[in-house]
C-alpha cells in the first residue's frame, strides 16, 4: 500500500460484491444527469411558461454547473462523521425536492433555487459515489462497479433530451420535472433497501483537498484529466456545427448520428470495465487517441456520410471509457482518501467542461469549426502521450495491482 494509505480501511473491503446496492447507486447517477440535462430539450417552453427570456432561463442551467463544482469539493468536508448510506440518500431527496420546486415554480426565483439544490445533490452524491461503490465490492471488481456506475450517465444522455421533449410536447415542461421527482422517489427507496450502513473512515478537511493535491503524480494526472475532458467538450460542443456546415448532414441525420454516439457511450462505458481489469493505463490512452484520431481525420479530410457517422460512434464509444478510467485512476492513486479524490475529480471535470466550450468558441471566432476539431484533435493526441508516459507511471506498483 502507499505511503499515506490507512490500513485499516482494507480490512473494510467486502468478500462478496453488492449489486443491488451498487444498481441503486447507479439510479441516482441517472436521475441527477437526467434532471441537469432536461433543461437543454425545455428552454423554451421553460421560459414561455415563466414569462422570462430564454437566455435568464438559461442561467439556471449555468448555476447548476458552478454550485456542483463547489459541493463537489466541500461535500467530504462538510458531512465528515456522518453514516455514507444517510448522505448517499440527502443527496436524493435534493433531487426530490429539486424537481418538484422546478415542477411548481410560479416564477424565476423558485427555479433557480430548485436548480441551485439540484447542483448541491449533484456534485455531492457525484464525488462520493465512486468512494462508496468501491466500498461495496472485492477489489478486483471495482472497475466493473465504477463501469456500472457511470452506465448511469450514458443511459442519461440517451434518454433526457428527447424523451424530455416528447413528453413536454404531450402534457408539458412541468409534467417532466414531474416524472423527474417519481425517479427521484424510486432511487430513494432502493437505497433505502439496498445500502447498506457504511461509516465515515477518514476526518476530511479542506486542508485535506490540499493534501491530496500535493501528492506525487495528482496534479498532473489532473491537470491531463482537465485536457482530455477538456478536448472532448471542446469537439463536443461544436459537433452540431460541424455536421452540419462541413460535412452537409441533415437534421434527422444528425439526431441519428447523436443517437448513435449516445448509444456507443454506453457500450463504452461498460467495456471499460472489463479494459481496466487488464490495462489501467491502455484504457487511458485510449479515449484521447481514439476522440484525437477522430478530431483531427473529420477537420482534414472529407471521408463521407457512412464514415462520418462511424467515426461520431468510435468517439462516443471512448468517451464512455473516460469517467470510468479516470475513477478508477483517483481510487489506485489516493486509496486512503477517495472521497475528497472524487470531489478533486468532479470538480476537475466541471472545470474541463466550462473551459474546453470557452476555449472552443475562441478557437473557432479565429478559425472556424474545422479550426476547433483540428486543435482540438491534436490536443488530445499530445495528452495521450503524456497520460501514456507519465500519469499511470507516477502510481505506486502496489496501488494499481491488476491495473497497470
Amino acid at each position: 500500500m502507499s505511503d499515506y494509505a490507512d490500513r485499516s480501511w482494507a480490512a473494510e473491503v467486502p468478500e462478496r460484491a453488492s449489486w443491488p446496492a451498487v444498481f441503486s447507486l447507479t439510479l441516482g447517477v441517472f436521475g441527477l444527469v437526467t434532471a441537469e440535462f432536461l433543461p437543454a430539450s425545455l428552454l423554451t417552453p421553460m421560459a414561455s411558461g415563466l414569462g422570462i427570456s430564454e437566455a435568464l432561463a438559461g442561467q439556471a442551467v449555468t448555476a447548476t454547473a458552478l454550485v456542483a463544482l463547489v459541493s463537489a469539493l466541500l461535500a467530504a468536508v462538510v458531512t465528515r462523521g456522518l453514516d455514507r448510506r444517510i448522505v448517499m440518500m440527502g443527496f436524493s431527496v435534493l433531487l426530490i425536492l429539486s424537481n418538484l420546486l422546478v415542477a411548481a415554480a410560479p416564477d424565476f426565483l423558485l427555479l433557480l433555487l430548485g436548480r441551485v439544490l439540484l447542483g448541491v445533490g449533484l456534485g455531492g452524491f457525484w464525488s462520493m459515489a465512486m468512494a462508496v461503490a468501491i466500498r461495496l465490492v472485492p477489489t478486483p471488481m471495482v472497475p466493473r462497479a465504477l463501469s456500472i456506475l457511470f452506465s448511469g450517465v450514458s443511459v442519461a444522455t440517451i434518454v433526457a433530451v428527447p424523451l424530455g421533449s416528447y413528453i413536454g410536447g404531450l402534457w408539458g415542461w412541468r409534467s417532466v420535472f414531474l416524472l423527474a421527482t417519481l425517479i427521484g422517489v424510486v432511487t430513494l427507496l432502493c437505497q433505502m433497501a439496498f445500502l447498506p450502513s457504511l461509516a465515515s473512515r477518514h476526518v476530511s478537511r479542506l486542508t485535506t483537498l490540499v493534501e491530496v493535491l500535493l501528492r506525487p503524480g495528482v496534479r498532473l494526472g489532473m491537470l491531463c484529466c482537465v485536457l482530455v475532458f477538456g478536448g472532448h467538450f471542446a469537439l463536443f460542443t461544436y459537433v452540431r456545427p460541424f455536421l452540419e456546415d462541413v460535412a452537409g448532414v441533415g437534421t434527422s441525420g444528425i439526431a441519428l448520428m447523436l443517437l448513435g454516439f449516445g448509444l456507443a457511450n454506453f457500450v463504452g462505458t461498460l467495456l471499460a470495465g472489463v479494459l481496466l481489469e487488464r490495462s489501467l493505463r491502455l484504457t487511458l490512452t485510449f479515449a484521447p487517441v481514439v476522440i484525437g484520431a477522430a478530431g483531427v481525420v473529420l477537420a482534414v479530410l472529407h471521408v463521407g456520410l457512412p464514415v462520418h457517422a462511424l467515426l461520431v460512434a468510435l468517439w462516443g464509444m471512448a468517451f464512455g471509457a473516460m469517467p470510468v478510467g479516470w475513477s478508477t485512476w483517483m481510487a489506485r492513486a489516493v486509496p486512503d482518501e477517495t472521497e475528497s479524490g472524487g470531489g478533486i475529480l468532479v470538480a476537475a471535470i466541471q472545470l474541463s467542461i466550462a473551459s474546453g466550450a470557452a476555449l472552443g468558441g475562441l478557437v473557432f471566432g479565429f478559425s472556424g469549426v474545422v479550426g476547433v476539431f483540428l486543435a482540438g484533435g491534436i490536443l488530445l493526441l499530445l495528452t495521450a502521450c503524456l497520460v501514456f508516459g507519465r500519469v499511470t507511471r507516477s502510481l505506486q506498483p502496489e496501488t494499481v495491482t491488476g491495473l497497470q
